[in-house]
């Protein structure tokens, strides 16, 4: 999508498209918890843990169940002493690397920007 006068149908379009992007990958810590499993493949819980700075043991669990409600990550339970629980993108948690990486780059440009770091 560019930033170009489009008519008001496919303006509606597109703002509900992204209203139901942000309504899925809102909040403080998803972004990040996808971007941790993302960058590893498959991650553990105390693994996605330490990569989010910040996020407590509940939340975690909360925004992991929210995500893999939505399809974007898989849940599996390993069979090991402790049990072990991992995670990794679906299919369609896969379509969002793009946009990852794109952001990743952004953040990167931005705080040059912002600091000059």
């Amino acid at each position: 999508m560019e930033c170009n006068k489009i008519d008001k149908d496919e303006h509606r379009k597109e703002m509900k498209a992204i209203q139901d992007s942000m309504d899925v990958l809102s909040g403080k810590w998803k972004i990040s918890i996808i971007s941790s499993i993302c960058l590893y493949n498959k991650r553990r819980f105390s693994d996605i843990l330490n990569d989010v700075v910040g996020i407590s043991n509940k939340m975690l669990s909360k925004e992991l169940r929210e995500l893999e409600t939505n399809k974007l990550i898989k849940r599996t339970v390993l069979d090991t002493q402790p049990v072990t629980v991992q995670y990794e993108l679906t299919a369609h948690g896969k379509t969002l690397q793009t946009i990852i990486k794109d952001l990743t780059v952004w953040g990167i440009q931005h705080r040059k920007e912002i600091i000059g770091k």
